[in-house]
């Protein structure tokens, strides 16, 4: 007989009716080999701390998100070479993004980009693996694509094939203006924003979706119209709103307007965490970069005071847990120094860097090793509220 104390599944959470209608906040539902969301450590990938991460390629980044280790020098140089091979687009896909409406958000010409991309360019079978290489190198040549047709500058930049991701996508936006920077800052970016767990909406949606056999691009559709919601992904948006409405990188007069804002019933942006009590590792990397790439921008120096005189403030409100900058904190203003200027397109970079990501998590459930269709479909069950058992 085998000895119920070794064999008895652990207990990982009760259930009560508090915990009901909550958003499924703090609940587990599986397992996520790619990343992980620590109070202390901030994210990780796969073990590895960002800072341990902040000056890879997101060739090599991308690699340790689908084979679970860092690429050696040689097996990152194949996966560069490779990317580029797929890069490329089906024509149809400019034509789609030509038609829809100039005053569409750029998230929504997004997830109708992705659709269509699905539509020309999907694995017949259906391999997950195969189309998540496909999207992963793709998605720039999209998204690079959606500024250039929404904004008027001109035709698509084909992609290059001699070129990093970063530098391709760089490139392919073909912004005449940029900093010198722009390059390495969307690796940067890319590379901090690619993966946040498993539980955050827009990958437990593309998941979901997935996970009734749904392709690829469709669930990273599903994803980024998840993603588009401002409760989740326009943060970096609304930071920036906020560093601008401040407008000082003066310390004492930051203070006192953001001590204004607050007692007017104004928000603050760009602080806090649902899961980190300190301050987010993204943001200490990204304003260390402000500091050495944009040490006169005005944006970034308000910023950069508004990281030193928000947390004490908050810290006076014994119910804020993590009065800290979180990732959102820095981002919007970087971008901007950097030539990158209407927030309107922050979000869509969001999305841009987290395809991978999710993608990643999507590859690892419907190929995972012992189940030949994958894990089950997602069916939470929900509690009927108000509803007689039975009719008169």
């Amino acid at each position: 007989m085998s000895d119920a104390t070794t064999t008895a599944p652990k207990v990982l959470f009760e259930i009560t009716e508090a915990h009901l209608n909550t958003g499924l906040r703090g609940y587990p539902v599986g397992t996520c080999r790619t990343s992980a969301v620590s109070p202390t450590l901030g994210v990780t990938y796969v073990g590895y701390r960002l800072d341990q991460l902040q000056d890879k390629t997101a060739e090599e980044v991308i690699y340790l998100l689908l084979h679970k280790e860092l690429p050696t020098p040689a097996q990152a140089e194949a996966l560069k070479a490779d990317m580029a091979k797929r890069a490329a687009i089906d024509p149809r896909v400019y034509d789609a993004l030509r038609a829809l409406p100039k005053d569409g958000h750029p998230m929504e010409w997004l997830i109708t980009g992705l659709s269509v991309l699905g539509m020309t360019g999907k694995s017949e079978e259906n391999d997950y693996h195969e189309d998540c290489l496909n999207l992963v190198a793709r998605i720039s040549t999209l998204v690079a694509s959606i500024y250039r047709i929404r904004e008027g500058w001109g035709e698509p930049i084909a992609p290059r094939f001699d070129l990093s991701f970063h530098e391709n996508f760089a490139h392919m936006l073909g912004i005449e203006d940029a900093s010198d920077v722009l390059p390495d800052l969307l690796r940067l970016f890319y590379v901090l924003h690619m993966d946040h767990g498993g539980g955050n909406l827009s990958t437990f949606v593309g998941k979901a979706v997935a996970s009734g056999k749904a392709d690829m691009y469709s669930s990273i559709a599903a994803s980024m119209a998840a993603l588009y919601g401002p409760r989740h992904g326009r943060a970096n948006q609304e930071c920036l709103a906020f560093v601008k409405e401040i407008g000082t990188s003066d310390h004492a007069a930051a203070e006192k307007r953001v001590r204004d804002l607050m007692a007017a019933g104004g928000l603050v942006f760009g602080f806090g965490h649902a899961v980190l009590r300190e301050e987010d590792p993204r943001a200490t990397i990204q304003y260390a970069y402000g500091e050495k790439h944009f040490p006169d921008n005005e944006l970034v120096k308000t910023a950069a005071a508004l990281r030193a005189v928000v947390p004490p403030i908050l810290k006076e409100n014994p119910k804020i847990q993590n009065p800290y900058p979180n990732v959102d904190a820095v981002s919007g203003s970087l971008l901007t120094a950097a030539g990158l200027t209407d927030p309107d397109y922050y979000t869509l970079l969001f999305g841009w860097s987290r395809v991978a990501g999710i993608a990643a998590q999507i590859v690892d459930e419907r190929n995972y090793a012992g189940k030949k269709d994958g894990l089950p479909i997602y069916r939470p069950k929900y509690v009927a509220e108000g509803q007689p058992a039975t009719r008169p």
